[in-house]
């Protein structure tokens, strides 16, 4: 075999694979290593030992093998370099956040019922098979200590197909909701309960095919938002870490300090009208019926200054004569990104615009429509909530 040249990795490129300046990807490196023939002959300074034992199978973390400053790093560039791509340079680039180890709230597990019991984790990547998780140093404490009782209570009751596992973290404790488990008979709605009671659960529930039912609810499960208790229904949208939240959530408050009339959009529990409503009037708009009712039963019971609409921004975006009453819009959308609320935002007088993204590839799609209609960026904060993850997500400000 042919001797290759030494080479350097550069970056982690977006699936979490280390580059070379030759464009070779190298699963499994960081900036620093030096490869030859295929083959890692030297670690660099940014290698580190994964904290997690299942990594490599499991497909919840792909970069774990990075140590703090690369991690930055791949956020920023994953952020920073999305908006270069499209030709648009942010007139200032905060400091990016990670979240810490141990702070992410909500995830959904995979369970599977064998004659050896349960397996309960993350599917490994690209495939259906379940890595039996026995740790996860992502996740929070609360919702690790679950899962010797998850896997006995399954290993018992679950079917022979795939049981999905919703994980959350509310202001009353863990809340579980299981997809496809179909519980029969006395002793297994009993054991349910008995696993709710003994696990400290706020809440359990689950779906056999009709929508979610709740089993275990002591008391009206709510999540805090800037200080608003707000109801949360089983399986709605959070923010997956608290730390990041508060991130979002302020850089929104200090870009919109001076505005009088916002326009949330995409605005789910009301996780950044709430924060926003001290000096503002906020409109909230969400197309998920049990969101947009939750915030709303928050709103009127507090008196804020937030005013919950039910629409499908997809199919029915505010239109120009509508955003016209606002000084500003803030927006929060899906993966998918807002391309059709965008093209009306670009045909109104509006002037400011901040787009919190989790998908930096359809956030510099919707960036490139909002500057060709003379909006500027001003300010761009990469975050990343989803630790050791290639998910990397944003908060940004238009103006023009």
């Amino acid at each position: 075999m042919s001797l290759i040249e030494e080479e350097t990795i550069v970056r982690i490129a977006a699936k979490g694979d280390g580059i070379t300046e030759s464009g070779q990807h190298h699963p499994g490196t960081v900036p620093g290593d030096r490869i030859a023939n295929g083959a890692v002959i030297s670690r660099g300074p940014h290698y580190v030992e994964a904290p997690c034992a299942h990594f490599e199978r499991c497909g919840g973390c792909q970069i774990q093998h990075a140590d703090e400053i690369a991690l930055t790093d791949f956020v920023t560039q994953r952020v920073a370099g999305a908006a270069r791509g499209q030709g648009i340079e942010p007139e200032n680039v905060l400091a990016t956040h990670l979240s810490p180890p141990g702070a992410r709230r909500r995830a959904t597990l995979h369970a599977l019922r064998t004659a050896q019991g349960a397996v309960l984790g993350f599917r490994e990547a690209g495939s259906h098979r379940i890595v039996d998780a026995t740790e996860c140093p992502v996740l929070a404490d609360n919702l690790t200590r679950l899962f010797p009782r998850l896997r006995a209570f399954l290993g018992r009751f679950a079917d022979k197909q795939p049981v999905d596992v919703m994980l959350a973290l509310s202001d009353q404790g863990p809340d579980i909701a299981f997809t496809n488990l179909a519980l029969e008979g006395l002793e297994a709605t009993e054991a349910a309960l008995d696993l709710a009671r003994e696990a400290g659960l706020a809440r359990l529930s689950l779906d056999q095919g009709y929508g979610p039912e709740t089993l275990w609810e002591p008391e009206p499960v709510t999540v805090t938002l800037s200080g608003t208790v707000v109801p949360l229904p089983v399986r709605t949208f959070l923010q997956a870490t608290p730390d990041a939240q508060d991130v979002m959530v302020e850089d929104a408050r200090n870009w919109l300090s001076e505005t009088r009339m916002i326009a949330d959009l995409f605005a789910g529990l009301g996780t950044f009208a709430f924060g926003l409503s001290g000096s503002a009037r906020v409109l909230a708009a969400e197309a998920d019926r049990a969101a947009h009712l939750a915030c709303k039963a928050a709103a009127n019971r507090t008196g804020k200054s937030v005013f919950p609409i039910h629409r499908d921004l997809f199919r029915n975006p505010l239109q120009p004569d509508e955003l016209d009453r606002f000084d500003a819009v803030l927006l929060d959308p899906p993966r998918a990104g807002a391309r059709s609320q965008i093209d009306q935002i670009v045909k109104s007088a509006v002037g400011r615009v901040v787009y919190v993204s989790c998908n930096p590839s359809s956030w510099s799609r919707d960036a490139t429509v909002l500057c060709g209609a003379g909006f500027k960026l001003r300010s761009l904060r990469p975050i990343g909530q989803f630790r050791w993850s290639t998910h990397v997500e944003l908060t940004s400000l238009f103006e023009r």
